[in-house]
């Protein structure tokens, strides 16, 4: 019976292609191709949910699909495979599993729990806050990659081993994932989604944008996202939930390890030097163009593997690491990054934004709606910067066209460009690497991007009718 459901699983993903490929509108999707990227997205889709087969195998679609079908050019599919986020990533999980190596994680887990406590609801909101603000300034991707894995050890240190059957684990995951992306709503240096947008703005003005201007005009958006995404969160959290132990438990047990090893100290100095770099490369950047953060992670990641131990061991050998490596994280959050290549080479997105285009749009409280999810949802399937190349100058189209001020809507539009909840694309891919399933991000997503999607409607209805500082720069 259950190979019988497997296999059904695994017949209904090109199923669902087929259905996206022959039945979607030609006054839509007038280009093959188009329709084969959407195609794509709900073959991965159900298969990263339903997961018949392993969630890397479904990344690996972009590629074996462009083979056939040729949507676009095959090296734009493959680079996602190896782009520097993918970089990144892997420097990252070299560098963490030199903790486990040295026995640092149970150090930094311990740390943590000393300080904060186990209790669950104040766990959420503190990992929360810790990535929203740090997203604000720092590219999402970095934040999540190096957030994640000291949340990771805390998990394992008290007993929370396999995330997939850990709902504690899965929630505290997908709080950082969520996090990394409403923080970088809150200034132009949250991504280059944002900076997509304001170049726009520059465009459209004439003027210089100033990023404070930024700040203030999206502060109360960032204040009812936060609010409204931890209280979504919290929900079925009780009061007293714990993830383990009591405070004073973990500081005593804190206090009983002994003094750092020389192996500790080279494993955390590395992972502090690479974050360092990548959290201040705006003060080094014109003199080392090159040293982005994930070539500082990676760098870091080679360094490890000439450490030696007081014995005159190497502390790290590739054979033991590659086992340590989040192998999946990788190559899903590269299929990611390759669907998205697929939904916008292919003419898709730019097909949906014109389809938005001709729905006779007044600028009302619809108009609101259908931006923020439209540009909500296609986030959720190609990349942010992507999106936002794709929606803005769509809006400023539509808007134009009838007649009113398009600033307030690029304003909105980016609030979507921003978010997204429900499948392991983009960040999202990061907490279902260290074992966190899809479908439990489904699960959790739908309701919170109702409701996001409802708040931010009403929240910019209000703010573009009622705040004039709201419609300029």
């Amino acid at each position: 019976m259950k190979n019988k459901k497997r296999l059904v699983q695994v017949l209904v993903g090109p199923l669902l292609f087929a259905l996206c490929y022959m039945l979607l509108p030609t006054s839509v999707f007038e280009e093959v191709v188009a329709r084969a990227a959407v195609g794509t997205v709900a073959w991965m889709a159900y298969w990263w949910i339903t997961a018949p087969v392993d969630l890397a195998v479904t990344a690996f679609l972009p590629m074996a699909i462009n083979a056939l079908f040729q949507i676009t050019d095959m090296s734009a599919v493959i680079a996602n495979y190896a782009s520097e986020t993918i970089i990144l990533l892997l420097g990252a999980s070299i560098l963490s599993a030199s903790w486990e190596e040295t026995g640092l994680d149970s150090r930094i887990a311990a740390k943590f729990l000393a300080l904060l406590g186990s209790n669950l609801r104040t766990q959420i909101v503190f990992w929360f806050m810790l990535c929203a603000l740090l997203s604000a300034v720092l590219p999402n991707a970095v934040v999540c990659a190096t957030i994640t894995p000291i949340a990771v050890s805390m998990l394992r240190y008290v007993g929370e081993k396999d995330i997939a059957k850990s709902r504690v684990g899965s929630l505290l995951l997908l709080t950082i994932a969520y996090a990394a992306g409403v923080g970088g709503l809150a200034s132009p240096l949250g991504g280059a989604m944002n900076l997509v947008t304001v170049d726009y703005l520059q465009q459209l003005t004439g003027e210089e944008y100033m990023y404070i201007s930024w700040v203030v005009r999206f502060l109360p958006i960032v204040v009812v996202l936060i609010t409204s995404n931890i209280l979504m969160l919290l929900i079925g959290v009780k009061k007293d939930e714990k993830l383990g132990g009591s405070k004073e438990y973990f500081v005593e047990q804190y206090k009983k390890m002994p003094p750092m090893s020389r192996e500790e100290k080279w494993s955390l100095g590395l992972f502090l030097v690479a974050m360092t770099l990548a959290f201040t490369r705006q003060f080094y950047q014109d003199l080392l163009p090159g040293l982005k953060p994930a070539y500082a992670f990676i760098i870091c990641a080679i360094i490890s593997f000439l450490v030696t131990r007081h014995d005159g061991e190497r502390l790290m050998m590739w054979k033991a690491t590659e086992k340590r490596i989040g192998w999946e994280l990788i190559y899903v959050f590269a299929g990611g990054l390759a669907l998205g290549t697929l939904v916008n080479n292919s003419g898709a997105a730019a097909a949906i934004g014109d389809w938005v285009a001709g729905t006779n749009l007044d600028g009302g409280f619809a108009t609101i709606v259908v931006i923020i999810t439209v540009t909500l949802l296609l986030s959720d399937v190609t990349s942010n910067t992507a999106t936002a190349a794709v929606a803005i100058p769509i809006v400023i189209g539509i808007i134009q066209g009838i007649g009113k001020n398009p600033i307030p809507y690029i304003y909105i539009a980016s609030i979507g460009v921003n978010l997204s909840y429900m499948l392991p694309t983009s960040i999202r891919a990061i907490p279902v690497g260290y074992g966190l399933e899809p479908k439990y991000m489904l699960k959790k997503g739908v309701p919170i991007t109702l409701v996001v999607i409802a708040l931010m409607s009403i929240t910019s209805y209000f703010m573009l009718n009622y705040w004039s500082a709201f419609s300029t720069i």
